[in-house]
């Protein structure tokens, strides 16, 4: 069932024309900017966008130019885990990586201990109205989230069209604690 409704909202964000994926993906990084989560964070970590994803290189910008310290994942294959790495200058300190998506260059490797981290900007492929999540299913993101420490806040970003009625979560997925789309905030 997961697999299928992966495919099929997968095949719903790629048929986004790319115009209307760069307009609603600033739609929704300015509502980030306005979230007292966001302003109050100083450390946060980003997915690093790729393909059809939401757009987040305009976000990782503004926390650097705003002083916030900025991480972004390194995928290890080995045991399916992120790192946390610090970014200093975007995107100079990235080279593509696993899957081809931007990742720390290993002489700009700095790692962060997850439970110094205040956010975290989740990618996914479809959520439900409880927060949960699909990924795209190594669950390299809910082994990451449970390291944070309580109280860091975790928000997704998403198209409209990834919103879906139920995303059938296991006991091992990590909800998050908002889903910003380009219509909507919800936190369930």
């Amino acid at each position: 069932m997961k697999k299928q409704l992966r495919q099929q909202i997968l095949a719903r964000r790629n048929d986004l024309a790319a115009a209307v994926r760069e307009a609603k993906s600033e739609i929704i990084v300015k509502k980030v900017l306005e979230l007292p989560a966001w302003q109050q964070a100083g450390i946060m970590m980003s997915y690093v966008s790729f393909g059809s994803e939401v757009a987040t290189p305009a976000l990782i910008k503004a926390a650097l130019a705003g002083g916030k310290r900025v991480a972004v994942p390194l995928c290890v294959r080995e045991g399916r885990r992120l790192i946390a790495s610090e970014v200093l200058a975007f995107p100079d300190d990235l080279q593509p990586g696993t899957w081809g998506i931007l990742e720390p260059r290993p002489e700009s490797l700095r790692p962060l201990e997850p439970e110094l981290i205040d956010l975290v900007i989740v990618p996914g492929v479809a959520f439900d109205r409880a927060g949960n999540r699909l990924g795209y299913g190594a669950g390299y993101y809910d082994r990451f989230l449970a390291l944070l420490r309580p109280g860091a806040r975790t928000i997704a970003l998403a198209f409209a069209e990834q919103i879906v009625p139920d995303v059938y979560p296991a006991a091992h997925d990590r909800p998050v604690d908002m889903v910003i789309t380009d219509t909507e905030i919800i936190q369930p």
